[in-house]
Formats: structure tokens, sequence, C-alpha cells
């Protein structure tokens, strides 16, 4: 039987790898199947193996290194169609993109999944049944994860290391060696089995013990640092040093074009859903989206509103569009305002989503009638700085939507005393797997930069999380209310 596998050119380059990857979905949110990863990275490792092996006697006189991207190719393209089917969902709120559906389907695997026969390509003729070669193919995977989250606007989305994020203990090393070094001691653990059908190697047992017990001591450390942080906060807890924040979870339908009747209301449900203490100083974080598509400008036609609820000893963060007249700019804007709608700071995101946010080639797009899916034909200028907000001596840092999946948004903030906000608008995303896959990259910042992090998505999952990624609130995707923190 196993020899009509390894026989069957059909079922090693193509389709055995083509399903290995379509299952790696299963490790990351909302699933938390990691331990398919210790099959899967084996499987593929041995594939190639093989390929390198077979394809140079049995396909001697034909271009065999071809067999070795398939391989990869295969494999990136079924990781890609499971993990990331949930963007076409954006494409279902207009009519005009719904004839693109099929084809964002199968374009972006396509596309993604070169990284992979690309870097299969490269390793590929160079492993043999042995350790060393091991590690070449996890340092190659690691590399070509690295590059497609910096190349072009880059796409960090389901690393390997994000498939351990229900397991905070395991993660705690983050904090001191950063993400990618983590996601290539990942992609070692769970090629490490593949030794088991080594036939030549000595000291098996020796080695898989060994990484078993590295893995047992990581485990330790974590726990220890989770431990140890408890003890720091309830030190903290007796200075009564604090601030109150309620994050608000309005639930809102994606719709374009509000008028004015329907802002109204939207902002009544947002100052209901807030439950507000007028003599209680607090911190309200509305979600992006909430206000759909509106200017800044207009919603101050609705300040009185604001006043009346308001007091203060309150300060909003929400989303909003907002227009630099002076240079003909509009962007999308993390904002803060007190009860009189004075703007206290404004951070304008700088990681732009292509076509949702921006049309790439816009000239040439435009004229064959594309545009960018959120509201409006014309795209959102890029942020120039990353710039923060001082609150009761915490340094907020904005994060809007997936800027959260970009470990470099938080690496350049170098003060302490941090406070991660993130606002985001999942709605377009539906009931897929990918809202939780979003909200699980906000476990691994909190981590990175050992900060708490408050996220407020409308139609997605909203959480406090403490500054060890452990999730202190939530609210579930497509849930209405508030959560409040001291």
């Amino acid at each position: 039987m196993l020899n009509f596998f390894l026989n069957s050119r059909k079922l090693l380059v193509f389709l055995i790898p083509f399903l290995l990857g379509c299952v790696s979905v299963f490790s990351f949110q909302p699933f938390n199947y990691t331990m398919l990863n210790f099959i899967t990275f084996p499987c593929l490792f041995l594939i190639l193996a093989n390929i390198n092996k077979r394809s140079r006697n049995k396909y001697r006189k034909k271009p065999y290194l071809i067999n070795l991207f398939y391989a990869g190719y295969l494999f990136g393209i079924g990781f890609f169609l499971t993990g990331t089917f949930w963007i076409s969902n954006s494409l279902q709120f207009d009519e005009s993109f719904k004839d693109l559906i099929p084809l964002t389907i199968i374009i972006i695997p396509l596309t993604l999944g070169l990284f992979y026969g690309f870097g299969s390509l490269v390793c590929g003729k160079y492993l043999k049944y042995d350790l060393r070669s091991i590690f070449l193919f996890c340092a190659t995977i690691s590399v070509i994860d690295y590059t497609r989250a910096k190349i072009f606007t880059g796409f960090p989305w389901n690393l390997w290391a994000y498939s351990w994020s229900w397991f905070t203990e395991v993660i705690q090393i983050l904090n001191p060696i950063g993400l990618f070094a983590f996601n290539l001691l990942t992609i070692t653990f769970f090629s490490i089995p593949a030794i088991l059908v080594f036939k030549k190697l000595k000291y098996k047992s020796i080695i898989i013990i060994s990484f078993s017990i590295i893995f047992f001591l990581n485990y330790l450390y974590g726990n220890y640092v989770i431990n140890n942080n408890k003890i720091t906060i309830e030190k903290r807890n007796e200075e009564k040093k604090f601030i109150n924040v309620k994050i608000i979870s309005p639930n809102f339908k994606l719709k374009y074009n509000l008028s004015e009747n329907e802002m109204e209301e939207r902002l009544k449900k947002l100052i209901r859903y807030s439950n507000i203490e007028r003599d209680k100083k607090t911190l309200f974080i509305w979600p992006e989206g909430a206000l759909s598509g509106k200017y800044l400008f207009e919603v101050e036609q609705y300040k009185n509103l604001i006043k009346e609820n308001f007091s203060k000893e309150h300060l909003i963060v929400f989303g909003i569009n907002t227009l630099n007249k002076s240079e003909n700019k509009f962007y999308n804007s993390f904002v803060i305002i007190d009860y009189n709608f004075n703007k206290k700071f404004q951070y304008n995101k700088i990681k732009l989503v292509p076509f949702g946010e921006f049309l790439p080639l816009q000239s040439y797009l435009e004229k064959i009638g594309l545009k960018k899916i959120t509201e409006g034909f014309g795209s959102f200028s890029k942020g120039d700085k990353k710039n923060s907000f001082n609150y009761n001596n915490l340094n907020i840092i904005p994060l809007i939507c997936y800027e959260i999946i970009f470990p470099e948004f938080i690496q350049k903030i170098n003060t302490e005393n941090n406070l991660i906000i993130n606002i985001s608008e999942d709605g377009w995303f539906g009931n897929s797997i990918g809202p939780y896959q979003h909200f699980s990259k906000s476990i691994f910042r909190a981590v990175e930069s050992n900060s708490f992090v408050l996220r407020s998505a409308n139609k997605g999952i909203s959480a406090i999380l403490n500054n060890k990624g452990q999730i202190i609130k939530s609210l579930k995707n497509n849930e209405t209310g508030n959560l409040e923190y001291r």
C-alpha cells in the first residue's frame, strides 16, 4: 500500500501535499488542533525528501526539480485556500464585487502558494533522510514565512506560531525572542517526528526526548512568567492606581450611505450600550465601522448628543473617516474626543488593506470599473507616522483593524507602561473563521509587548487581554454588549 503512494507521481507530488495543506487550517483558531502539525510537517518533509531521491532515477531525463516545486506549491495552495477563503466574504457586501468571489478564492491561494513552491524548490534538492536536512527544511519554511510577512505590503497571516494561540504558557518566550524566531522553533518542533522513519539515524529516542524536555522547560518558563505576573499585578493593585475602561461591541449591520436618522440612531445605541456613569472617570472604546463610512465633521453635528450624556470625566475612542482639506486627503482614523467633542488625539491608519482601503494601480483599475471595497471610490491615504496618546501615565498605542497582525507596529514603541487599543470592523467576514483568526493575533501582541490589549470589534470578538495574553473578559462574535475593567 505504501509503495502504491510512493510510486504514484500524481498522489505524491500533487494530491497528498494539497490535502496536507488543506487540513492544516484546523490547527489554528477557532479549531486549535495544533497536534495536526506534528503530522503534516513530517509528512511534507518526507514527501520532499522522497521526491528528491526517486526523481533523480525515475525522471532522470526530465527536469525533476519541477516535482519539488509542485509539491510545495500544492501544499501552499491547500493551506491558503482553507486558511484565507474568508476574505471572499467581504465581497458579498457589495453587488458589484460578487462576480469576483470565485476569482478571489482562486487567485489568492494560487499567488500565496508560490512562496511554499519556491521554498520547496530551493531546499528540496538538498533534502535527505537526516537531521541536518530537517533543520534546512525548517529554516527554509521560516524564511518563506518571514518573506511573505514583509514583501509588498506584507501578509503575516497564520504563521505557524499562531497555532499555539490557545496555549499561553508556551508562547511567553515570544517576549524575549520575537515572533519570527518563535515561528522557527515552532516549525522545528513540528518537523522533528520525521526522524522516526529514518533508518540510519542513531539516537532517535534521545533526540525526541531532548526536544520534549526543551518543550516542557519552555512550558515551565511560561508558567513561571504568568504566575510571577499575577504577583506583580496584585502589588500594583495595592497602590490603587487604576484607570477604568469600557469596551463597546454594538454588533451593527454593515451598511453604506447611512441617513441622518440612521446615524443618530446608531449614536443613541452606542451611548445606551456604553451604560454611562457620569461621575466615574472612564475611557470608552467604540469599534471601527460603528459609524459606517461617515466623516468626523459629519458626526460633529451630533455633539450635543455626546455632551448631554457624557461628562468631563470621560473620553471616547472610536474609528472614523477624517479629511485633510488642505492636502485633499482622507484617512481611516483612530480618534479620541472629550464630552465637548474636542478632538484630543488622532492617528491615521498606516497599514491599509489592498483593495479594501486602497486600490493598487488606481488610475488603471478604475477605468475598468474597479474600486476599493469600503465605502466611496477614492482610496484612503496612508498615515505618515506612528503616534501614541498619554492617558493617566499610560502610553496608548492605537492599532486599526488588521494592523494588529504586524508585530513591527509595537516593536517601534520604546516607552514603558503601554496600553494597546485595537478597534476593528470584522463584519466583513461574516460567520467565517476570519474573526477568530484575527482575534488570535491580539494574544501575541500582548505577550510580545508585555502590554494589556483592549479590543473593540463590531461583529467580531471584543476582549480585554492582560499583558501575558490571557483573556480577562470577552464578547463572542456577533454578540452585543460592553466590557468594563479597572
